[in-house]
């Protein structure tokens, strides 16, 4: 199973992964847990990205692209991965289908999952995540069983400073102006699938199995 989820911030992409890492022992990749990783093991890709991020540059695409196939590369993808979050413009969309290309991997299915923004407005700001786990709580809809601690793993949980409501309108607007291109892209190629992300958590779960013809 090899999935891209594409969706602005506040629209499930993280619970979605989660819930699929579980069951289908799979590992959810993202530009942040790459250059965690790659930094962490004092790689060679990782120090460049690191001299990049430490004198506030972005790190640049041909780079992450490496990082990419590093990861890729790893034991745990080889049946499987869920990238999320990447590509996020559509160059970068244009050097991963090159990369995979070159890897003979194919992508199953491109998830896009969609949600008004006045609702995602009111998701983020609501939102608490568990500092251990990332499990995700919602301060009206998902609240843990003991204020204050993580239901899966006991951990504290947390509110993200940039959850404030002036932040994610602006987070919501970068998104739609970079990223949200990567659906026409992707539609245009047959691999994009719709899913309404309003629905309940476990409704959209299986759509998404649904998608990938999975019985659930």
């Amino acid at each position: 199973m090899r999935l891209l989820l594409l969706g602005a911030p506040g629209v499930g992409k993280g619970t979605q992964s989660k819930l699929l890492v579980d069951e289908f022992n799979i590992p959810q990749i993202s530009t942040g847990d790459m250059l965690r990783e790659a930094i962490k093991k004092n790689s060679d890709l990782g120090m460049k990205a690191k001299s990049f991020m430490d004198s506030g540059r972005l790190v640049p695409d041909d780079l992450i692209i490496d990082l990419v196939e590093e990861r890729l590369k790893q034991k745990d993808a080889q049946y499987g991965f869920i990238l999320d979050g990447f590509p996020r413009t559509i160059p970068q969309a244009e050097a991963l289908d090159h990369l995979l290309g070159r890897m003979n991997i194919k992508i199953d299915a491109v998830i896009d999952i969609n949600v008004h923004h006045e609702k995602l407005i009111e998701r983020l700001s609501s939102r608490m995540i568990c500092r251990n786990c990332g499990w995700v709580y919602n301060k009206v809809s998902s609240k843990p069983k003991i204020e204050g601690m993580c239901d899966r793993c006991g951990g504290e949980i947390y509110q993200r400073s940039d959850d404030a409501p002036e932040a994610i309108a602006n987070r919501l607007k970068v998104y739609e102006k970079e990223t949200a291109p990567l659906r026409e892209y992707y539609r245009k190629k047959g691999q994009l699938n719709a899913i309404d992300g309003e629905l309940p958590m476990g409704t959209v779960y299986k759509k998404i199995l649904a998608i990938l013809e999975i019985e659930k």
